[in-house]
């Protein structure tokens, strides 16, 4: 019975301590992701995706998804960028709210970012808004290259983004299924 409740204690504490160290260097840590590069613009897979808007809501709600694409894990650390313009004319930037931490994403793995912005509100026209236009130019965190990609609704169809202001608000990444 004492060997029992001895052998009880001893996989208790190592599991306590098991625990303690993943909290430590969880796979969100820079420990984990100093093991890997930086994500790159061109090894990754990016989309973005307008979602229905909310009835007589002036806010619109928009996902960033981001898959490697690339031949190896990547460290996908901070918001990435983006931004809608309209050629060199006005431009609204992406600009993240809330702290991130790195995330560690395997190859074939997926990062969201949930976006916010004021879109055209009944009685005004798109045209009214800062900007509008069916692409836009994202990056990922750290890399100063950009990829211009088309701006799609829920079903998969081309649509634009009317942004009424010069901030697109993000969430920070987090990783699916991670």
């Amino acid at each position: 019975m004492q060997r029992r409740s001895g052998l009880a204690t001893a996989v208790a504490a190592l599991t306590l301590t098991a625990a303690a160290c993943l909290a430590l260097t969880g796979c969100g840590s820079g420990r984990m992701a100093a093991l890997h590069a930086n994500c790159r613009t061109k090894a990754l897979s990016w989309k973005v995706t307008v979602l229905k808007a909310a009835p007589n809501g002036a806010r619109r709600e928009a996902r960033l998804s981001v898959v490697n694409k690339g031949s190896q894990p990547c460290v996908f650390d901070g918001f990435p960028t983006f931004a809608v313009h309209v050629g060199k004319g006005p431009e609204s930037d992406g600009k993240g709210q809330g702290r991130t931490m790195p995330i560690d994403l395997r190859r074939g793995g997926t990062v969201t970012t949930s976006l916010r912005y004021k879109d055209h509100v009944p009685g005004m026209s798109p045209a009214d808004c800062l900007v509008s236009n069916d692409e836009v130019a994202v990056g990922a965190p750290r890399d100063r290259h950009q990829k211009v990609i088309k701006v799609r609704d829920e079903q998969g169809h081309k649509t634009r983004m009317n942004v009424c202001e010069e901030t697109v608000w993000m969430t920070p990444p987090v990783q699916l299924g991670g």
